[in-house]
């Protein structure tokens, strides 16, 4: 059976903090504000896989009231979801993700995202697709005050 997961993830861009999306560290002069490394794309990429799993959500297994998740790369998260999809016997077929940012650019990028992103879930980086766009200057986004991401992950379960 084929399954279709969506993921959704926004943080607020704040100084004195490090930039990572995609698991991989972008120059910027402000980063964003979260409990781990409040990587939006791997946070929406992971809700969709654990939505097409009917798993929950990135809340219910990574909480942020949680000290083990204080800091860390998002990347892990992804790592333990590749375990939950190995339990069940899962196959996650492909990723799909858009980031919505003004500034910085990033789509010189999105290759060396897609090798890390692949790597952490076990698929070829030709089974993620990354995009990235602004906000026309509209809204939180389009203001500089923080990135989001959406997601779609599909995964063939054992019937």
């Amino acid at each position: 059976m084929n399954r279709v997961g969506i993921g959704y993830d926004v943080h607020p861009l704040v100084e004195g903090r490090k930039l990572f999306l995609g698991g991989i560290e972008l120059a910027h002069d402000k980063g964003l504000e979260g409990h781990s490394d409040a990587d939006v794309l791997i946070h929406a990429l992971a809700d969709a896989v654990l939505g097409a799993l009917g798993a929950g959500d990135i809340g219910h297994h990574f909480p942020n009231t949680h000290e083990r998740w204080r800091g860390v790369s998002s990347l892990v998260f992804l790592e333990q979801i590749r375990g939950l999809l190995a339990e069940r016997g899962a196959v996650l077929e492909n990723v799909d993700a858009s980031v919505i940012a003004e500034a910085p650019r990033i789509a010189p990028h999105l290759e060396k995202m897609k090798a890390k992103i692949g790597a952490a879930l076990g698929i070829p980086p030709a089974r993620v697709n990354l995009k990235a766009t602004t906000n026309e200057k509209l809204g939180f986004a389009g203001r500089g005050e923080g990135i989001a991401a959406m997601a779609v992950a599909c995964v063939t379960l054992p019937e």
